[in-house]
């Protein structure tokens, strides 16, 4: 069995002795392990940098320390511990800061290092799809990522809100003192809800143009869904303040509406291509209008070259 494979340098040398470019079922796996290398080896590296990144500011960029406590550190003084006259987070335990920094430094650099592991993923995916199949996953993965990048910036700047709502809640009799796992723990799985739950309208453009969620069932099914998605914000969001799920819920009702729109654009589109076919006239009971001759089988140097897979 044979498969088609990326540029690597094995299929790079058989290249005058294998023109269509196939790879045995071993030769896949090497491919596979080759690639999964280089994207781990990024991310590692990655982590590192973010390990450094976490007390230095380079070329006037925030710390990474100080980006990650920046939403807590944006609570007025009076509401938060500042034991020396700083904004500062209350460890522990011996290694917790340690542990803490590996965590974010390794988040932080598979963020950084993306455009290489997702190339790696795509340069071994790719060579197995259609020219259009190619365009379409490239076009899902860009969006995807500016939807998720939309969600956990949004995320960001609500969670000061967040966070002041539910210190004011004590009637100035408590103050506000976070150990660093709780904190990092709900600011990152803020980030993370926000992000995925960004990736909702995207699913429906998908589902849509398969067939499965057409325009009408969008259309009739559209206070329910948008029921169901202030639900999933007040199921989702970690610290249950209004503010996180208000903002949330909006957000993605904002999303699902432009989803539709583009749902209705997709229908109407190939309902114009149908009427122009004509596809909607025909008869079921009469015969199909293709064209059901046999071709003539070109002679033998002109026959085109297969795979063995085919």
């Amino acid at each position: 069995m044979r498969f088609a494979a990326g540029s690597s340098p094995r299929r790079k040398a058989n290249r005058k002795t294998n023109p269509e470019g196939s790879m045995t079922l071993m030769e896949h796996l090497y491919e596979l392990r080759n690639r999964l290398f280089v994207a781990l080896s990024a991310i590692a590296v990655g982590g590192i940098l973010g390990f450094i990144w976490w007390g230095v500011s380079p070329f006037g960029v925030p710390s990474l320390g100080d980006l990650l406590t920046g939403p807590y550190c944006a609570l007025p003084s009076t509401l938060r511990l500042t034991p020396n006259g700083r904004c500062q987070l209350l460890q522990t335990a011996p290694f917790e800061v340690f542990t803490l920094r590996m965590q974010v430094g390794v988040a932080a650099g598979a963020v950084v290092t993306a455009p290489i592991w997702i190339y790696q993923i795509w340069a071994f995916i790719t060579p197995g799809l259609y020219a259009k199949e190619r365009k379409f996953a490239l076009t899902f993965v860009g969006t995807a990522s500016a939807l998720f990048a939309a969600g956990a910036v949004l995320a960001y700047y609500v969670v000061p809100r967040g966070l002041s709502f539910l210190a004011n809640l004590g009637g100035g009799q408590f103050i506000t003192a976070l150990t660093g796992e709780s904190y990092v723990s709900f600011l990152l799985t803020m980030l993370a809800v926000f992000g995925l739950t960004f990736e909702l309208p995207l699913l429906v453009v998908m589902l849509n143009r398969v067939g499965v969620l057409p325009y009408e069932k969008l259309k009739r099914w559209q206070r329910g869904i948008l029921f169901g998605l202030f639900v999933v914000a007040a199921v989702a969001t970690p610290g249950n303040d209004p503010i996180s799920m208000l903002a949330l819920a909006f957000a993605l009702v904002v999303l699902f509406e432009a989803a539709v729109l583009i749902a209705r654009a997709h229908d109407r589109a190939v309902a114009r291509r149908r009427v122009e076919q004509g596809w909607d006239d025909l008869d079921p009971d009469e015969p199909s209008p293709l064209d059901h001759q046999v071709e003539p089988v070109p002679p033998d140097d002109a026959t085109p070259r297969y795979d063995d897979a085919t």
